[in-house]
């Protein structure tokens, strides 16, 4: 990539430096020191799903709230009935636009942690194979290093020109990785401080380490918890076994029969509101050229297990999933136990697209799991959590801005890709503020995101910040 001002001499070239060039040259002198603040964060073991580390995931608050107030930006910790939402806004100015920037500063359990290199929260610097350098440490990647992108583009900016080109709201919670349970309440009781223009994620990733990428959709998400319940205690297998009912079989027939030989799935009405891909959009991603073999060996594998007429991409990005994430039953220590359980369970989370409605799909499942019931079981059940998918408008102007902005940075056009996961948030924020979101992460499918020796790419975190730098510049005009 030609930096701006290539050719000129030294002299020439000051005298044409625009407040964005002064920026990004800002930020890449701070390159050390944005490192520095970075792991010093990650240093904190801010792991949201353990109550042992309560007091962890405050300390991140706080430091969080502190490096803001750097800024000259009001910042406060929010308590809720979980753990806080570090809240901070810039003061109004006569400017028209204001953006709300969302992150989360929790992190992963570490376990297993005699997999990790190296301690966890003590991050460091590795080399890869292929060369790269990367910082290693739980939240390097998710979410912690994203989120450092956007403060450092706002520090520069701050420090060059007084001001950032918008105005900009934070919103940085502490229980995405738990589920974000509290933060609907918190948004809504917080409504009317949450005006804005547009709503920022740095939460996902680039297709590949040269090209940048814009998440336009998020499959929505419904995880259920079932229970099959069958004599009213475990039962000696060579007294009662072919006479009484074993809930571990009647739940492993009820999971098998939910996909067919095709690997579409079984649940009376499941596709109603599943929309096919637009043409465009698909010979779009055709051209992306990714493959099976491509898109599985990273992890080990190279035969897709979703729907035999569907592209790998469109099984990931476009199409609804159901998958049991655990199973449970009976004995399951060392040696022998001849037992028949009393009840087995199952976690199952089923990944939503188009216009399925999680109530719609929840209580479909229920009825499938009723109707598949013998006479001596009953059934439980438990709802985790559920968020419709989102799509945003290709029409969106900060769209197009953003994916310029990216384009000039990496010299290579932004692609526009769906992403298989769920961020709860951004139809929260679409729900409660009538407000869009633009997914700008610099996650890499090889981050080891919520694995041992996590690792967020030196490139992806300083060219994240030059990113952001260039999309505030653009989201301003």
């Amino acid at each position: 990539m030609v930096e701006p001002g290539a050719g000129k001499s030294g002299n020439e070239w000051k005298a044409t430096m625009t407040d964005l060039d002064k920026v990004l040259a800002r930020i890449d002198a701070e390159r050390d020191n944005s490192l520095d603040r970075l792991f010093k964060f990650l240093s904190i073991k801010s792991i949201s799903t353990d109550p042992a580390y309560a007091d962890e995931c405050r300390a991140a608050a706080f430091s969080l709230a502190a490096d803001l107030s750097t800024l000259d930006i009001a910042a406060e910790v929010h308590p809720t009935d979980g753990h806080p939402v570090v809240f901070a806004k810039s003061t109004a100015s006569d400017r028209r636009k204001r953006v709300i920037f969302y992150g989360h500063y929790d992190v992963q359990p570490v376990d297993p942690l005699d997999l990790w290199e190296t301690p966890p929260f003590e991050p460091r610097i590795a080399t890869l194979p292929d060369g790269r350098r990367a910082i290693v440490a739980r939240g390097a990647c998710d979410d912690k290093g994203q989120v450092m992108t956007f403060i450092e583009a706002c520090r520069a900016w701050k420090a060059v020109t007084g001001s950032i080109p918008v105005d900009v709201t934070f919103v940085i919670e502490g229980e995405e990785e738990c589920g974000s349970k509290h933060l609907p309440g918190w948004l809504a009781a917080h409504k009317a401080d949450l005006a804005g223009d547009i709503a920022l994620v740095c939460d996902t990733g680039m297709w590949d380490p040269a090209t940048p990428a814009i998440t336009t959709a998020l499959r929505g998400l419904v995880y259920e918890e079932v229970r099959i319940k069958g004599a009213d205690r475990d039962l000696h297998s060579g007294v009662f076994g072919g006479a009484a009912q074993n809930p571990i079989r009647v739940l492993a027939k009820i999971i098998a029969a939910i996909h067919d030989s095709d690997g579409r799935i079984t649940i009376p009405g499941f596709y109603d509101d599943v929309p096919e891909l637009p043409d465009a959009v698909k010979k779009s991603w055709v051209a992306l050229g990714m493959t099976p073999e491509k898109f599985l060996r990273q992890v080990g594998l190279a035969v897709p297990a979703g729907e035999k007429d569907r592209l790998v991409i469109e099984q990931i990005f476009s199409r609804p999933t159901c998958d049991v994430n655990g199973i449970l039953g009976g004995y399951t220590g060392p040696g022998a136990k001849t037992v028949i359980p009393a009840e087995a369970s199952a976690k199952i989370s089923f990944r939503l697209v188009g216009n399925q409605d999680p109530a719609k799909i929840r209580d479909a499942f229920r009825a499938f799991v009723r109707a598949r019931l013998p006479a001596d079981c009953t059934a439980e059940f438990a709802d985790h959590t559920a968020a419709p998918p989102i799509a945003l408008d290709w029409r969106l102007p900060q769209l197009a801005e953003a994916r310029t902005a990216l384009t000039q940075e990496w010299g290579k056009e932004a692609v526009l890709i769906g992403c298989g996961g769920s961020i709860p948030i951004v139809a929260d924020f679409k729900r409660l503020l009538g407000i869009d979101t633009l997914l700008v992460g610099f996650a890499l499918d090889d981050d080891r995101v919520h694995s041992p020796n996590e690792k967020y790419d030196l490139t992806s975190f300083h060219k994240g910040a030059r990113s952001w730098a260039r999309i505030l510049e653009a989201l301003a005009v």
